[in-house]
């Protein structure tokens, strides 16, 4: 049966129980009042002449309006019960057919329902909002896998064409063409492994442990010593115990991409990275600050997309392969934190990654 009917059953039901309950009420009262038998006398109050039995009358008259009213109840409970559930669930079409079509591809439709606030109007901005969620992943998946396979296809394109080089030109430095294809298989194997990094934080498929990430800052800017001396830029390291949960590798993999994101961006001489954790109530935060060129607030809000490169960031010798911040942002993501870039008036971003603090634990 359709809900409809289901509910039309459910009304008309309720209302025969009622007129049940509320005609057995009244004979009960009558009963009470009632004798069983009375006596008959004439109008000039004479002498009886037997004995009239009243209940047994008052049931003869009882009964068959009873059964009258009820019969009108079931009618009118049936009649009102299927228009009144109509009209409680007209919105259900309209919900119905936004699935469907989301179901056939098309996210771009919105349920819209108009009227009052309840339960159903609540439901369709319910799937409105996810409507638009799916929608903006699912653009934002067709650009990483139209960015990834143009990413990817480079170095394989300049592969192939070193190979055809030396095969074709007998006299070209086989040593120079094997330089520059392990140049770039390095850059297509650090894309391939980012990418996986990517996926697996994004899945939050991983066990979570303890964390401090004062001890994740002070691994990552020492193993990131030497590529600082190379630019010529000053680290500076500051933070007491900062506790958290998640996965140690990813943490560490998300603060290596922000403190080499922060040496590579930086200025070309007399640079300066400021790496900073603390804790404030209910969160635990890694700040990290760097010099560099002007920074425009709309191009910060779009340096953690895939693939999404500032113009100075192509030519550098360490620019990356495009997904440090990406990688960060879903990290971030992947352990219920928040992502904040703010460009710095002096040149630069400040970069605070906002994670759930947990209790201080020992292992420092």
């Amino acid at each position: 049966m359709s809900v409809r009917l289901k509910l039309t059953l459910s009304y008309a039901g309720f209302l025969m129980l009622a007129g049940v309950l509320l005609l057995a009420a009244v004979w009960v009262f009558l009963l009470r009042y009632v004798p069983d038998r009375a006596m008959l006398y004439e109008p000039d109050v004479r002498p009886t002449h037997g004995v009239f039995p009243v209940r047994s009358a008052l049931l003869d008259v009882f009964a068959p309006r009873a059964a009258a009213v009820l019969a009108f109840l079931l009618v009118f409970g049936l009649l009102g019960g299927w228009l009144l559930a109509g009209r409680m669930l007209a919105p259900l079409p309209r919900i119905a057919d936004a699935t469907r079509r989301a179901t056939s591809g098309s996210l771009s439709h919105r349920i819209r329902l108009p009227g009052r606030r309840d339960e159903f109007s609540e439901l369709a901005d319910a799937f409105d909002t996810m409507l638009a969620r799916l929608e903006a992943h699912v653009a934002e998946q067709q650009r990483f896998a139209a960015n990834a396979s143009h990413e990817l296809r480079t170095p394989l394109a300049i592969s192939k064409t070193l190979l055809d080089v030396a095969r074709t030109d007998p006299t070209c430095d086989t040593g120079e063409v094997i330089d520059r294809l392990h140049d770039v298989n390095t850059r297509a194997i650090d894309l391939t492994e980012a990418l996986l990094v990517l996926s697996r934080a994004d899945r939050g498929s991983f066990t979570r442990e303890h964390v401090d990430l004062s001890l994740m800052a002070e691994e990552a800017t020492e193993t990131l010593l030497p590529l600082a001396e190379e630019h010529g830029v000053t680290i500076e390291t500051r933070g007491d115990i900062t506790p958290t949960t998640g996965s140690p590798a990813l943490l560490l993999q998300l603060t290596m991409n922000l403190v080499h994101n922060a040496i590579v961006h930086n200025l070309p001489d007399q640079g300066t990275v400021w790496v900073a954790t603390s804790v404030r109530p209910g969160a635990a935060l890694l700040t990290v600050e760097n010099t560099g060129e002007q920074v425009t607030p709309e191009l910060a809000s779009t340096l953690t997309e895939p693939f999404r490169r500032g113009t100075e960031r192509v030519h550098t010798d360490h620019a990356g392969v495009g997904l440090g911040l990406a990688i960060v942002k879903t990290i971030t993501r992947a352990h219920d934190g928040t992502l904040t870039l703010t460009p710095r008036p002096a040149g630069g971003l400040r970069i605070t990654v906002e994670l759930p603090a947990t209790a201080q634990h020992t292992g420092r």
